[in-house]
């Protein structure tokens, strides 16, 4: 008879005992793939979230500038030597190591443009890219441009002229038909009117040239300030800027699921390691006259030890498959209700093998010192218990 079968052989004896220390282990690894599942789907759904509110970097071009702002009033300014990008360069942004990290990238062209003899500000942009950075943007009607003679108009631009949705409006001589108003903003946006890219850079005189350009950035492992400087050199003429304050929130709100899991898990960790050292220790000194006859027969020491971590072993593999394989049910169940229109993001195979280790890990060294006990005894117990 060998080792390994006098441990299976005790823990079929034994199925009530063996049966609770496993449910123990089955609830701690349940806990902590539960949490750890819930985290990671939330993760990706708050940084897809947050990914959509602006740009984190923006790059415009360098200029001898010294703005007279204060409070949000504009007492003017002076520029030099303004020069503007090159539409035909642009692609360079995909050509930067981190390329992969970049998420939107919506160029724009400004420049005031007359309307009933007065100036207002004349925004070019990409819709497609514009519409998918700026998702707060709400209409008050109508549909956003389908058309390039289609135009958005902010809400105070469309107060002070009384234009309505439909009305055809003229920009320096060219008709525009306005597809939507937008809702207050709060931002330059109100001010402003937005209409495709090509037909604002001909009406402006800025064939193939760009006033600025918007960046969003994927949040998950963004090197923010990396991305700056790698984009920078592509651009020696621009001044390239990160939004910190956005890119910093994105991870600070991800930080903090990932350490209130943290948190839980451990005390969970904790608490199935004391339900393994009381079974364990219950079941030595259950079989104090079992282990005396192996001593008094000839087992050594490290004979007995072997026999109760291997035990333990055992019984913390089934205990880590079943754990984790409850753990994703379980989620997989919560996700839709803990999120609106949460997916569970999968089954994680790193994940499964991390927990049958952890629950290894948690049975062995819960059961060190009840083995080092058990081979500890003295054989003269058997004879006493005889």
């Amino acid at each position: 008879m060998k080792l390994h079968n006098i441990s299976f052989g005790n823990i079929k004896r034994r199925k009530g005992k063996m049966l609770f220390l496993v449910l123990g282990l089955v609830i701690g690894i349940a806990t902590v793939v539960t949490l750890l599942s819930i985290t990671e789907s939330m993760t990706k759904n708050i940084e897809e979230r947050l990914n959509q509110f602006g740009a984190n970097i923006v790059m415009v071009p360098k200029s001898e500038n010294l703005s007279l702002n204060y409070g949000g009033i504009d007492v003017g300014g002076v520029n030099y030597q303004v020069q503007e990008f090159d539409q035909k360069k642009l692609p360079n942004i995909k050509t930067i190591k981190n390329y992969k990290n970049l998420s939107i990238i919506a160029p724009k062209v400004l420049g005031p443009v007359r309307v009933n003899n007065k100036n207002v500000l004349l925004m070019g942009v990409i819709f497609e890219e514009e519409l998918a950075l700026k998702t707060w943007w709400q209409k008050t009607g109508g549909s956003f441009p389908q058309k390039e003679n289609e135009v958005i108009l902010g809400s105070a631009v469309a107060s002070l002229f009384g234009f309505k949705i439909g009305d055809t409006i003229n920009l320096s001589g060219k008709s525009f038909k306005v597809a939507t108003i937008l809702k207050p903003t709060g931002a330059s946006e109100d001010d402003a009117i937005i209409a495709s890219l090509n037909p604002v850079q001909t009406l402006l005189g800025k064939e193939g040239k760009l006033s600025m350009v918007e960046i969003s950035a994927f949040c998950q492992g963004c090197p923010i300030t990396e991305l700056t400087l790698q984009i920078a050199e592509k651009f020696p003429d621009a001044k390239v800027t990160a939004m910190k304050q956005a890119v910093m929130s994105k991870m600070q709100s991800i930080d903090m699921f990932r350490s209130f899991s943290l948190g839980i898990s451990i005390i969970v960790i904790f608490i199935g390691s004391l339900l393994v050292l009381v079974t364990m220790m219950g079941s030595v000194n259950e079989r104090t006259r079992e282990i005396g006859i192996f001593r008094a027969i000839g087992f050594r020491r490290g004979h007995v030890m072997q026999i109760i971590l291997l035990e333990a072993m055992l019984l913390g593999i089934i205990g880590g498959i079943l754990g984790f394989g409850i753990g994703n049910l379980i989620a997989y169940g919560i996700i839709p209700v803990v999120m609106k229109d949460g997916v569970f993001a999968g089954i994680n195979a790193n994940l499964g093998i991390i927990s049958i280790l952890m629950a290894v890990a948690l049975s062995l060294l819960a059961s060190l010192y009840p083995a080092f006990k058990a081979s500890n005894m003295d054989p003269s117990e058997a004879l006493r218990a005889l």
